[in-house]
């Protein structure tokens, strides 16, 4: 009897695991204007096209998902833009659904960057520049868990003179570590086993 109790209080501790797993979840965006200075960097109008993870969710695909912004803080390499340099941790991050293809409406994301955040320079064959920005994030997810992540963002080519303080993104990618939300089935198990359990517990008693 005794290890039967154990058996079930062992389920009913992995239910609860199950049930809150992290989920990794990425973002693909693209467009938008990623303009500045050394005071800072600023993403705007930049299109959410993919999400896959959210949920449990697969790929979910449109023209329009929703939107990526984001700002960095102050530069603090002291370096032209044109060439590699790094901004300090702080500034914004946020990922904004509009509500298609299952995805819940408004912000699911809500952060800053945690760590320092490189922009790398990279001259192309035929003299024209690309840039990579890239940082650790974290924040606020849609449920108001905290989450963690990462992002990096690819500019497209800014032309033979470098970046001169405004470009597009031609591809970013952001991904977080989320808790899942639990199903109602497995809420219904969990609530189950807690009932046995309790049921098991007052017959060893009793007897």
């Amino acid at each position: 009897m005794m290890k039967r109790i154990f058996l079930m209080s062992l389920l009913a501790l992995a239910l609860p695991l199950a049930a809150f797993a992290d989920n990794s979840v990425d973002f693909q965006n693209n467009g938008g204007t990623l303009a500045g200075s050394s005071s800072g960097l600023t993403l705007s109008g930049s299109t959410l096209t993919a999400v896959t993870g959210f949920n449990g969710m697969g790929l979910v695909q449109g023209g329009n998902l929703g939107s990526v912004s984001f700002t960095t803080a102050a530069e603090t390499s002291a370096l032209p833009l044109t060439g590699s340099a790094t901004f300090a941790a702080g500034g914004t991050f946020t990922i904004t659904s509009n509500g298609t293809n299952g995805l819940p409406a408004g912000t699911i994301f809500s952060g800053t960057f945690t760590s320092p955040v490189s922009w790398t320079a990279l001259e192309l064959a035929n003299g024209t520049w690309k840039y990579t920005l890239q940082g650790a994030i974290s924040g606020t997810w849609y449920n108001g868990a905290q989450v963690f992540g990462a992002t990096i963002q690819i500019t497209t080519n800014t032309g033979k003179g470098g970046f001169s303080g405004s470009t597009s993104i031609g591809s970013g990618d952001t991904n977080i570590d989320a808790p899942t939300v639990p199903e109602p089935g497995t809420l219904g198990l969990l609530g189950t086993g807690l009932i046995g359990i309790a049921g098991a517990l007052r017959r060893k008693m009793k007897s």
